[in-house]
C-alpha cells in the first residue's frame, strides 16, 4: 500500500483498520521512501497506543506539509484521541506534557527514536484526564 499509493492513502488504510474509530484529514504529496516509511510506522505505533492504553472512543489524524522556512519543508502529523491521557513523553516527566505514570512506555520511545533517525521530532501533550495529542514532524 505505502510503496504503491503513498503515505496519505496508507494512513487512511491504517485508520480504517484501527480498533478505535479514526477520522482522517490527510492530503499529502509523495515523499522519499525513508520519510514515508518512518511516518507510516510512527502512525501505526500511535494508533496501537490509542487502542491499547487510552480508553478512547475516537481518534483523529491530520497531516500536512509546511512550506519551506528557516527549518526547511516539514511533514507534520497529529494523532489525537479522546482518551484518559497520562502518556509520558520519552525523557519526560508527569505534568502538562506527560502523565502520572512517571516514565515513557517503549512505544513512545520507539516512535521518537524512529523519527529522530531522520532528524524528526515527537511532541506529546497528554494531561491526566485527556486528551492526548502526538505531533510528529520530519524534514522532507
Amino acid at each position: 500500500m505505502l510503496a504503491d499509493y503513498g503515505l496519505g492513502d496508507a494512513i487512511a488504510d491504517a485508520a480504517d483498520r484501527s480498533a478505535v474509530p479514526v477520522e482522517t484529514d490527510v492530503e499529502l504529496p509523495r515523499f522519499t521512501e525513508a520519510v514515508e516509511s518512518a511516518a507510516y510506522f510512527a502512525v501505526r505505533e500511535a494508533l496501537a497506543n490509542v487502542a491499547r492504553h487510552s480508553g478512547a472512543a475516537r481518534a483523529w489524524i491530520s497531516a500536512g506539509c509546511t512550506a519551506g522556512d528557516r527549518h526547511g519543508r516539514r511533514l507534520w502529523i497529529e494523532v489525537r484521541d479522546d482518551g484518559r491521557g497520562g502518556a509520558v513523553p520519552p525523557g519526560g516527566a508527569a505534568g502538562r506534557t506527560g502523565g502520572s505514570a512517571g516514565r515513557a512506555g517503549s512505544g513512545l520511545t520507539g516512535l521518537a527514536d524512529r523519527l529522530a533517525v531522520l532528524d524528526g521530532t515527537l511532541a506529546v501533550d497528554s494531561p491526566p484526564g485527556g486528551p492526548t495529542v502526538l505531533r510528529m514532524e520530519i524534514p522532507c
